[in-house]
Parts: structure tokens; C-alpha cells; sequence
């Protein structure tokens, strides 16, 4: 049984541990600390993985592990400031480097913008929009229900948009940013 736990776990950290470690990356921003809570979220995985009752997905039970690390974490290192990085940039050789430059520059303002939000509208903005995250798997991941997951998105759109809108984005860069 015990060899059985370990191959899957060594599936589970093959598959995701990129994707976890970059999410934590977002939360942290502070490189050796998402790789020690990367590492932690395995580590406990392995030790819980008799409590995973296969109800979600093995990622989103993994993510609702790294997100209860990192929350650890920044309670404990009070004040952190939990600052998210929301695009991954994707390449796509039809591109012009100016639009490289710009995407940049969007990216640079959206984060800015995003670090003057609150803790809920970062996290559940990063889940849904930027990880790509169902309703269903941020509601597994946060522990809040679905009705709290799209209310609060909903929020941080709007707390987003005012942001954008007061730090002086024009109609045009916010429509880019959002």
C-alpha cells in the first residue's frame, strides 16, 4: 500500500509540481520559499493522502494543500504582503516585439494594480481567471462555497477596474488589463 501512496504521489509531484510551485510563486513572491512550500505540500500529501477521497481532481486536491500551506505561512511571517503575478506569458511567434513590449507593460500595470487589492480578490482572481480554475475546484481549493467564490470574484472585478481606474488607466489599457 505504502509503495502504492509513493508512486502516486510521484505522479501527482511529476505532473503539477510546476504549476503549484508557480502558484505559490504568485502568493509568495520569494523563489526559495515556493520551493520549500512546494516541497511541504507534497510532503504533506503523502502524509494525508489516505484522506483523499478522490471527490475533486488530484490538482485541485493538491492546490486546496498549497493553498492551506502558503495561508500557514503568511500568518506566520505577518505582515506579509501576499502579491500574485497574474500573467503567464505565452508565446506566440505571429507577435511583433512591440507587442511583446506592450504585453509587458500591461502585465507590469495589472500587477501593480492587483497588489492593491485585498487578500480574497488576489487569490480568487488568480484561481479563476489566471489558473483557469472551475467554479467547483476555487470553491474546493479557497474552502468557501460557490455562492461566496462568484460573489467575491465579482467584487474583485469591479475592485480591480476602480484601481485600474484611479492609478489613471485609460478605457483602453483597462479593457487590455482585464
Amino acid at each position: 500500500m505504502e509503495d502504492a501512496r509513493k508512486t502516486e504521489i510521484e505522479e501527482w509531484y511529476s505532473q503539477y509540481h510546476q504549476t503549484i510551485f508557480k502558484y505559490i510563486l504568485m502568493m509568495t513572491k520569494d523563489y526559495q520559499q515556493a520551493e520549500d512550500l512546494t516541497h511541504e505540500t507534497f510532503i504533506k500529501a503523502f502524509r494525508q493522502h489516505h484522506s483523499f477521497r478522490q471527490e475533486s481532481s488530484p490538482k485541485t486536491w493538491l492546490f486546496r494543500i498549497a493553498h492551506n500551506v502558503t495561508v500557514d505561512y503568511a500568518r506566520k511571517q505577518k505582515p506579509v504582503r501576499l502579491v500574485m503575478e497574474l500573467f503567464r506569458q505565452k508565446k506566440d511567434t505571429s507577435l511583433l516585439p512591440e507587442h511583446f513590449v506592450e504585453m509587458k507593460e500591461n502585465s507590469r500595470e495589472l500587477y501593480q494594480a492587483l497588489e492593491m487589492l485585498k487578500d480574497s480578490h488576489r487569490e480568487v482572481i488568480i484561481l479563476r481567471k489566471i489558473k483557469g480554475f472551475s467554479i467547483s475546484e476555487t470553491c474546493a481549493i479557497l474552502g468557501w462555497s460557490e455562492t461566496k467564490v462568484k460573489s467575491t470574484l465579482s467584487r474583485a472585478i469591479l475592485a480591480l477596474e476602480k484601481t485600474l481606474t484611479k492609478e489613471g488607466y485609460q478605457d483602453e489599457q483597462r479593457s487590455k488589463l482585464l
